[in-house]
């Protein structure tokens, strides 16, 4: 059956190419040069434009893109030979004030990309049997084929097509619920997923072409979201957030299991993860999906709470959602922040990496590809977020960028380690 309109939950919220119809540029002058001696780089987004910075705090770029009529520019991840990034750009939004979100987003036109970073070309892809004006990219699978959502008639459905968008295969059927959060296995064979279905979000796991599925966790008052497969393959680590307690998407638990959904346990409690993570003030707020991540040797970064802390935007949930956020700033009842902790899943040990008196909100994290750095958002509670980097055992943080005209920088991602 048709799930309907795409509601706030289910958007929590990625052969031959077609001619070079754009070249990007750098603000500050020079784009990078392939050089495989530079130090680690991230990317990430601030007013909506995508900037690269050297993780020493030099280098700092934006990215501006010559292409008419888009509003905004996201980065979608690296190709595997590091050289090559994939970017989604969104046409100015479709409707008139005060319409649901979920009435409006997917009737926005948005485009698919490949920006080179050694020639600086930006060439259009997904754009052969086009079959609706909204795609967005879900997984590189590699140098050829990619996972796209696509929403037709306000149901959404993934497909695995070639890049230049031919040879569409249904990842997904219509109607049956759109995956989210989905995650290569390291041996590139499986992917994991969660599903947000009529019977809620459920983990699975299935083939690149989305056969052979294993149901791994589902239950309809748990929101099971975003699963990541540890490095060796053997397990899946993932979010469980008591959606009916907590409308808003605050806070979640952190939860470890068999790709075959076997040996399923907890390894926080009381719904200690920021998940929902909102920041900033009523000029210049922002949040997303927050989600652990893995480092090199098998242990998990998560943004843990404080006890009883809460954030400044309050969720509102019996008012139409026009805007995804949905929220009122009440920064009298905030109290408290977050911390960047490592759990090691092999014995449940956790291990504190940062933290600040008076408390902040650190979240965001990651580790870099050689393993010997962290790096992470912090905010203060109604403030904008910077971007901060230390040690992989959180010694020495310092802030390396506030983004465009200081007014916040989010979701850093590291690039190929010296793939430049």
């Amino acid at each position: 059956m048709s799930l309907g309109p795409i509601n706030r939950r289910r958007f929590l919220a990625a052969a031959a190419l077609t001619p070079v119809v754009a070249a990007a540029a750098c603000r500050t002058g020079q784009g990078p040069a392939h050089n495989r001696t530079q130090p680690a780089r991230f990317l990430f987004v601030s007013q909506g434009k995508t900037g690269i910075m050297n993780a020493d705090g030099s280098g700092l770029r934006y990215f501006e893109f010559d292409v008419p009529d888009q509003a905004t520019w996201q980065p979608g991840g690296f190709f595997p030979d590091g050289h090559r990034i994939l970017f989604l750009s969104m046409e100015p939004r479709r409707d008139g004030p005060g319409r649901p979100f979920g009435e409006y987003y997917h009737q926005t036109p948005t485009h698919l990309w490949i920006y080179d970073l050694d020639t600086e070309g930006l060439t259009e892809i997904a754009t052969r049997d086009r079959m609706a004006v909204f795609y967005t990219p879900q997984l590189l699978l590699d140098d050829g084929r990619m996972l796209v959502q696509v929403v037709r008639d306000g149901v959404a459905q993934a497909f695995n097509m070639n890049l230049d968008g031919s040879d569409a295969r249904a990842f997904t059927q219509a109607g049956e619920g759109m995956p989210y959060g989905l995650n290569l296995s390291p041996d590139g064979r499986r992917v994991a997923y969660h599903l947000a279905s009529p019977s809620g979000y459920q983990i699975w796991t299935s083939d690149v072409d989305g056969g052979t599925r294993t149901f791994v966790a589902g239950h309809p008052d748990h929101l099971y979201f975003c699963p990541s497969w540890s490095p060796d393959g053997e397990w899946l680590a993932f979010q469980d957030c008591l959606h009916r307690e907590d409308p808003g998407h605050d806070w979640a638990d952190l939860c470890l299991c068999r790709p075959d959904g076997s040996e399923q346990r907890m390894l926080t409690s009381g719904q200690a993860l920021w998940f929902g993570a909102t920041y900033g003030s009523p000029e210049n707020r922002g949040g997303g999906s927050n989600t652990p991540t893995w480092t090199h040797d098998g242990a998990i970064l998560c943004s843990r709470r404080l006890p009883g802390s809460k954030v400044a935007w309050e969720y509102q949930p019996d008012r139409p959602d026009t805007d995804h956020f949905n929220r009122d700033f009440k920064p009298e009842l905030a109290r408290g922040g977050t911390e960047i902790w490592r759990i090691n899943p092999r014995d449940d040990s956790a291990v504190r990496l940062t933290g600040c008196e008076p408390p902040v909100w650190d979240f965001r994290q990651g580790e870099s590809p050689d393993g010997t750095q962290l790096i992470f958002c912090r905010a203060e509670t109604g403030g904008p977020p910077a971007i901060w980097v230390a040690g992989s055992d959180g010694r020495n943080p310092r802030p390396l960028t506030q983004g465009i005209d200081r007014r916040g920088a989010d979701h850093p991602r590291w690039a190929p380690q010296g793939e430049f």
